[in-house]
């Protein structure tokens, strides 16, 4: 298609399409200014010239850009019309026209008079960055496309370039009429030409003409500019465009999958045989021949131009895709030679045998392509020839040597086809991951790469030089530090990687467009980065039942015999470290399950030291930690115990940012509080009116009291005398006793007032909405700060006026809630109380001494 690019102004004096050529007269007559300035003028004194600012009509009643000009200290005057024009030009001066709007005709008799003509956001843009007025040939609006090269292409219609041409000029973006290297964009109407193929092989942006008509929709923004990755990728050219495809040979899964990305990249799909279609994308080893005779228009291409397209974020070159019939003389020679007739001379059979042999160790241990190793390629005068009866020692060191070579392939294969690529800069159409994404995907499989290499190395030599004295042992020994820094890292963070990749292929066309271009290649023996990335995780339990049959078919007198045992143990030494680095990664997550779960949960519940070690569900049975009735949760950690309510109403006022799925907190922090601060265990006895129930004599640091805290467990799972004895263990290694059996003190529940009866009736949960409710309104109605102070001075005066009188059950009630809602000093309450007096006025029901409670 031919390119309308070389149009010019309807002023015949400057060339639209490429604004380089009046560029370069501008710096050829500024060059010879120079050159004749100093000969011409040699005894006169160069005129000073000012630069002044006219405002043209409605520009003169803007305040804004006044107070701007005044700014930069640049002196301006009005102009109210044309008229005026003559009697402000002035040879001690340099004006420079501001016009509010470029469509005005006022603009094009300036512009006719070779006058500087700026717009408003120009002035405003210098004025907050401190800068002088920028110098422009042609009329400037704005700077949106400032230091931007363009060029066109596919453009038929004239009025379309010549306004595209106008608007860039505005907005300060220089064009070009031939495509060259200095070029930032190009601005295409269609996807095929010479330009559009020099763009692609160049990683050059390709535009949209919408990508300048929105420029100049924002052309009165400061600090806008039309290069930003943001607003750029918005008006790309996608692959796809103007292309109509058809998919042969797939499954109905992946041609769903294409079909998919298709309409995503901007393209159309129609099926297989329309005359409409452009493009006819072809499973090449599953079709062998085309069921129809495609045109001359129609390409037929490999699936690989298809995924190539999406990655590159530009539609390909067909000539390098095209789909040619398959022709592999040597596999049909293969078959020919396996076919059911029987041989009937020893020559074929020969033949066959040798071709039976060939297949069996192409097909042997791995689907990588075999390598032999370079040191076997050489010939060697200290290499042995391998005795014809080998040993079984020495199968199984060949066995291990061999899974260590295609082992090492595999590692070679996933940095070379996947990372590398991934990490390589200036990528044609930027990074398809972010370097935090390729981090945590790949980990330290570049260490684990250079470890093995070495291994595979030594195992090389020692099979080349094979005598049955050699250490195969020593090898391991060698690396065993190496192999504990490089896997934990990898294998505790596999699952991560695991889930990154799936994230990222499901989130990023060009990413999975990558693993379909390089997981169909032979290297990678048709199997994912996934199904690749498992084989360190599964390596170390390989090598170690390697090992282990090695030792079997090694004499008690051979050296290696130890060797191979201490081998072995620092295998499983560096298998343990990883359970243990996994395990501990565990345990840091659950505690940021934790966090996230319980909403205002203190930061510094966050330790590298702390692991979570039991959650219980319970129900408050006192008026502390909470309410009587409540839903509490412990956390049981090794030195802490966090006390978290459930919510009553989670409130969602603040929506989650996209792609944020996690549910907001379900539970309330009350207290996080150290297990040094547990006195006593009480584990109450089982009654009628008493189940599941259970007590923590706490001293906290700021009372002068003992507090009780009193709850029942209403999880099945965990029985109460487990859970207390776990409890009381990492309370005794947080204090450094060793007794934690006298932690655990039974009780009563008549001793302590607690019972678990009607905790599930009617009548008790609307008591306590009730209350939940009461103590709502009393915060709304609240206006100072000791209305508590108030009603106990009332109550007991009350009290004293009717003193003799039995209190009713609701002045007990009332008392109970007073007291429950009192300081320390107040009111002695059952779950508030001070433990001396408490224990001495019920001594008779303790079967031990008041002194072992304190």
């Amino acid at each position: 298609m031919a390119d309308n690019s070389g149009i010019t102004s309807t002023t015949g004096r400057t060339s639209l399409a490429d604004s380089s050529i009046f560029d370069s007269k501008v710096m050829e007559t500024s060059k010879e200014n120079l050159c004749i300035g100093p000969t011409s003028f040699v005894d006169e004194e160069m005129p000073q010239i000012e630069t002044r600012v006219i405002l043209v009509q409605e520009a003169g009643k803007q305040e804004e850009l006044i107070k701007a000009l005044k700014e930069i200290k640049v002196p301006f005057v009005k102009m109210e019309s044309l008229e005026e024009f003559e009697s402000l030009d002035a040879p001690e001066f340099e004006n420079v026209f501001i016009v509010m709007d470029f469509q005005d005709p006022v603009l094009n008799e300036l512009y006719k008079t070779d006058c500087r003509v700026i717009g408003p956001p120009v002035v405003l843009s210098c004025a907050q960055k401190r800068e002088p007025l920028p110098f422009s040939c042609r009329p400037l609006y704005c700077t949106s496309m400032m230091n931007l090269v363009l060029c066109f292409t596919g453009f038929r219609k004239k009025e379309e370039l010549v306004r595209l041409v106008t608007l860039v000029h505005h907005m300060g973006g220089v064009i070009r009429k031939d495509f060259n290297s200095k070029v930032t964009h190009l601005v295409a109407n269609c996807t095929q030409g010479e330009k559009f193929r020099i763009a692609v092989s160049l990683g050059t942006p390709i535009m949209k003409p919408e990508w300048i008509y929105k420029a100049w929709e924002r052309r009165n923004e400061l600090g806008f500019c039309a290069s930003v990755d943001d607003f750029r990728n918005e008006f790309k050219v996608p692959p796809f465009q103007d292309c109509i495809l058809s998919f042969l040979g797939f499954s109905d899964e992946e041609k769903t999958n294409m079909e998919e990305m298709t309409a995503m990249q901007g393209g159309n799909y129609l099926p297989v045989g329309d005359e409409r279609c452009t493009h006819l994308i072809v499973e090449e080893n599953t079709v062998k021949e085309l069921p129809f005779e495609p045109s001359k228009k129609l390409y037929v291409v490999k699936q690989e131009w298809f995924w190539g397209s999406i990655q590159m974020d530009a539609r390909a070159g067909e000539t390098m895709y095209l789909y040619e019939k398959a022709n592999t003389p040597e596999l049909k020679k293969s078959v020919s030679l396996l076919s059911l007739s029987t041989p009937n001379s020893n020559r074929k059979r020969r033949r066959l045998k040798e071709t039976l042999a060939q297949l069996s160790r192409e097909t042997d241990l791995s689907p990588f392509p075999p390598q032999t190793p370079k040191s076997c390629t050489k010939s060697s005068k200290n290499s042995t020839p391998v005795p014809s009866k080998q040993s079984a020692r020495w199968q199984v060191a060949k066995e291990l040597y061999q899974t260590e070579s295609n082992y090492v392939n595999i590692l070679a294969t996933i940095i070379q086809l996947f990372q590398v690529p991934l990490e390589e800069e200036g990528q044609r159409g930027g990074p398809i991951l972010a370097p935090e994404e390729i981090k945590t995907i790949f980990g330290s499989i570049p260490d684990i790469f250079d470890v093995h290499t070495k291994i595979k190395d030594d195992l090389e030599d020692l099979i080349v030089n094979w005598d049955e004295s050699k250490s195969i042992g020593d090898i391991f020994l060698k690396y065993s530090k190496d192999l504990v820094k490089t896997y934990p890292p990898f294998v505790n963070f596999f699952e991560m990687s695991k889930e990154t990749i799936i994230k990222c292929e499901k989130q990023k066309p060009r990413f999975h467009a990558f693993l379909k271009i390089n997981q169909a290649k032979p290297e990678c023996g048709r199997q994912s980065l996934v199904e690749l990335l498992i084989r360190p995780v599964q390596r170390l339990p390989s090598v170690a039942l390697l090992l282990n049959d090695l030792k079997k078919h090694t004499a008690e007198e051979n050296p290696d015999k130890s060797t191979l045992e201490k081998a072995i143990g620092s295998l499983k030494e560096v298998m343990t470290h990883i359970n243990e680095d996994k395990r501990k990664t565990e345990a840091q997550k659950q505690i940021f399950d934790v966090v996230y779960e319980v909403d205002g949960c203190p930061a510094n519940l966050l330790s590298s030291h702390r692991s979570l070690i039991q959650r219980v569900e319970t129900i408050s049975l006192g008026e502390h930690p909470c309410d009587r009735g409540e839903q509490v949760t412990l956390f049981l950690f090794n030195d802490c115990l966090e006390i978290a309510r459930k919510r009553h109403k989670v409130i969602g006022t603040f929506r989650s940012p996209p792609g944020h799925t996690r549910p907001p907190a379900s539970l309330k922090h009350i207290h996080l509080m150290p297990l040094s601060q547990i006195k006593k265990v009480l584990a109450i006895r089982e009654t009628e009116d008493c189940h599941n129930a259970f007590a923590l004599l706490v001293r906290p640091p700021t009372e002068q009291a003992n507090v009780l805290l009193s709850f029942q467990m209403t999880s099945e799972e965990l029985p109460k005398e487990n859970w207390l004895k776990m409890l009381c263990r990492h309370v005794a290694n947080t204090i450094c006793k060793a007794d934690a059996e006298n932690l655990i003190y039974i009780a009563d529940p008549e001793s302590f007032e607690v019972n678990t009866k009607d905790m599930d009736s009617t009548l008790s949960r609307a008591s306590r909405a009730i209350k939940k409710t009461s103590k709502k309104v009393t915060r709304a109605f609240s206006f100072s700060k000791t209305p508590k102070r108030a009603l106990r001075r009332a109550l007991m005066t009350s009290q004293s006026s009717g003193e003799g009188r039995s209190p009713s059950s609701n002045d007990k009630h009332v008392m109970s809630r007073l007291s429950s809602t009192s300081s320390l000093a107040g009111i002695p309450s059952p779950s508030l109380v001070s433990l001396p007096s408490f224990f001495e006025r019920r001594s008779h029901t303790l079967s031990r001494s008041t002194t072992h409670l304190i």
